[in-house]
């Protein structure tokens, strides 16, 4: 088993391999991880707040996506605490989504990282209103 601790709360984590050697792993890394789980929950429209999501929308037309975007984490020796910025979809089960996003980070950052999630904090900050798709069609129609 291998020991895992922080080399700084903002460049990652490391351990010792089991051959001997240093595995690190960024904190963005795990961001990222946290990042992808929680856009496959049903009932999540997007991460982050408005400010981070001007930011990602930037970062996109330019070519780099930021799947960390509404995700911070705070690593320890070998866990990790992750707060969760989102926006859900309407009409959805707000406390059912927040469970499942909690879930959904908890098993990816299990698998993949490999470490203990000690919480995991979601916070919807909005909720995504679906389009009037009646009202549109009749106004592309009446510009026609």
């Amino acid at each position: 088993m291998s020991s895992i601790t922080p080399t700084s709360s903002s460049t990652g984590v490391t351990g010792t391999g089991s051959t001997g050697g240093k595995n690190t792993i960024a904190d963005g890394v795990i961001e990222k991880v946290a990042g992808i789980a929680a856009r496959q929950v049903a009932g999540v429209h997007d991460l982050g707040n408005g400010a981070a999501r001007a930011v990602g929308a930037i970062r996109n037309v330019i070519g780099q996506q930021d799947r960390g975007q509404g995700i911070s984490v705070e690593v320890g020796e070998t866990q990790v605490a992750v707060d969760v910025t989102l926006i859900a979809e309407y009409p959805v089960d707000l406390q059912q989504v927040a469970d499942d996003v909690r879930s959904a980070i908890t098993d990816a950052i299990d698998q993949v990282v490999g470490m203990e999630v000690t919480e995991v904090n979601v916070t919807i900050t909005d909720v995504n209103l679906p389009s009037d798709k009646s009202s549109d069609d009749a106004a592309e129609k009446r510009v026609q």
